[in-house]
């Protein structure tokens, strides 16, 4: 499929910031992850490379992965990888730490294989109040060899904070300075935000002002060149709820006119908008519209 046109002419990519959606695999990502991605105009997506909720760690098949790059380029889409849930750097159990150190680099690896520009993954819980300290120096100690494997053409790491529940690594935005702090500030980790996530750990994106006011405060933590990806959730709960349950954009307690803060500002012109909401194509379909909608009226 050949890239899309404005009205104006212009492709999809000079459209920013780019909108589209987590996808499904089952079928192959060249066939089933593209079509989806045409069925919602997307011009960005993200897609898991391994089971989301096993440490199954296969092969990748070098012909499909070329196949998917074809398409993927011939669609001009920007193309990421979401690292299985399980992920836990900072688990005081030995396996999970193990495995989660593990299944990053293979995530990175096959995000690579597949022409991915970033791997997101969850920042995480030490699990029991007495584990913090330990917590930091074994993300410390287990990630660097991977990330200075890293080339500049490589993906970035990207990390996503939670929604701040139990013993969370990071509970609020300026608590992501301490993976980077670990990782030395690695020139390849950057972030991804969730707006359920930060909404759910207590910072009021709804508010008039808010969301501009939360991207300011990451700007200021990490710099604009580490926000890299946006995952565009409403809440089905309340700000400060410390409950990751997303909803579809305009049904939840975020609503619509956040977003027009989001699009409008400059932290995410280079960052995608990816949605992970209820539902399929048609859901998805109207979203990316309305998304495409208010970054028309903010995007000058």
């Amino acid at each position: 499929m050949a890239t899309s046109k404005s009205a104006k002419g212009e492709s999809k990519s000079k459209i920013l910031p780019r909108l589209g959606a987590h996808v499904p695999t089952t079928g192959g990502m060249a066939k089933r992850s593209i079509s989806y991605a045409k069925d919602i105009n997307a011009s960005a997506i993200q897609v898991f490379t391994s089971s989301p909720r096993a440490w199954a760690m296969p092969e990748g098949n070098p012909e499909a992965d070329q196949k998917f790059k074809e398409l993927a380029n011939e669609m001009d889409l920007a193309v990421y990888v979401h690292a299985p849930f399980l992920i836990n750097l900072g688990s005081p159990t030995q396996s999970t730490y193990e495995n989660s150190v593990a299944s990053t680099a293979y995530s990175l690896k096959r995000a690579k294989e597949i022409g991915a520009l970033g791997v997101v993954i969850h920042t995480g819980s030490a699990v029991e109040e007495g584990y913090v300290n330990q917590a930091w120096k074994q993300i410390s100690k287990g990630i660097k060899p991977v990330l200075k494997k890293l080339k500049e053409d490589d993906p970035w790491l990207l990390l996503e904070p939670t929604a701040g529940q139990g013993q969370s690594l990071v509970k609020l935005l300026p608590d992501i300075t301490k993976y980077l702090d670990a990782w030395d500030w690695h020139p390849k980790v950057g972030v991804c935000l969730d707006t359920c996530h930060v909404f759910a750990a207590g910072h009021d994106i709804k508010k008039k002002g808010g969301m501009t006011e939360t991207l300011d405060l990451l700007v200021k933590l990490v710099g604009l060149e580490r926000i890299k990806l946006i995952h565009a959730n409403d809440s089905m709960d309340v700000c400060g709820s410390l409950k990751d349950r997303h909803q579809n954009i305009g049904d939840g307690h975020i609503g619509t006119a956040p977003f027009e803060e989001l699009i409008a500002h400059k932290a995410v012109q280079n960052a995608p908008l990816i949605l992970e909401t209820p539902g399929m194509e048609i859901e998805h379909g109207k979203e990316v519209a309305i998304f495409e909608k208010i970054r028309a009226k903010v995007i000058k």
